[in-house]
């Protein structure tokens, strides 16, 4: 009986866990450039001085689905999507190298391209400055250039070319804040492989009917949890019962 609770008790708790995982790719399947968590349940023995006769039921996250998500257009300027293998690079606040698949990019006050929650994207010689009065290109190599708004259209200078790296996708982690970095913390080589479709975003790559599958899969697997605790339960109150007859 007291396995049985054991291995109900840590498999219930772990089914929430990743019912929660579920739930937090469901929320972003119509974030840009999001990559689905994926989990996996692993028995683990427990250790003490009798016979290792019970085992913890554990989640464990085994990574993220690198998956590429479907390419739309949008007609922005400041928009590029990665296509197929690679990563856009940026310099997080602590000057330390991020990567995402997110291009919805922006100009900061200080003419500085950015992402939209204000981190620099990453030039291969430092962060990108956009002169006033002019117009963004950014080429499929990731080459930026300014093309004036008055006078004569030909006169287009190049700013900088957007760092592109592809790193080995078991090399990367994600943070808490979302973005990719290398296990360990070192930045990755500009790739001249890596391209980029511009005016154009990438969805996310969450397939909406796969994770309500999963959710209801998951659903179930509570319930006979459960079901094993309400059995442990009854089985302790006959055995009491035995007990208190003999």
């Amino acid at each position: 009986m007291d396995r049985l609770i054991y291995t109900a008790m840590t498999g219930a708790k772990h089914v929430l866990e990743q019912q929660a995982t579920t739930a937090h790719n469901l929320a972003n399947a119509t974030t840009t450039g999001f990559r689905a968590q994926l989990d996996s349940f692993r028995a683990v023995p427990v250790i003490s001085d009798g016979l290792p006769t019970r085992a913890f039921v554990v989640d464990s996250t085994v990574g993220s689905d690198f998956t590429p998500g479907a390419i739309q257009q949008t007609g922005r300027d400041l928009d590029v999507a990665v296509q197929g293998k690679g990563w856009i690079a940026l310099e997080t606040e602590g000057g330390a190298e991020a990567y995402t698949r997110n291009g919805s990019l922006k100009l900061s006050e200080n003419g500085v391209l950015q992402t939209q929650s204000g981190l620099n994207v990453m030039g291969e010689g430092g962060p990108i400055s956009i002169p006033p009065d002019v117009t963004i290109a950014i080429a499929k190599d990731g080459t930026v250039s300014a093309i004036p708004k008055t006078g004569s259209a030909s006169a287009v200078s190049v700013l900088g070319r957007i760092k592109l790296v592809n790193p080995p996708d078991a090399s990367l982690v994600r943070g808490d804040d979302g973005y990719f970095r290398t296990k360990d913390g070192s930045a990755a080589d500009a790739d001249p492989n890596v391209t980029l479709v511009g005016d154009a975003l990438e969805g996310s790559n969450v397939s909406v009917v796969e994770a309500m599958v999963s959710m209801i899969s998951l659903g179930r697997q509570f319930e006979m949890q459960m079901k094993l605790l309400q059995n442990a339960e009854n089985n302790a109150t006959k055995a009491s019962q035995l007990l208190s007859m003999s």
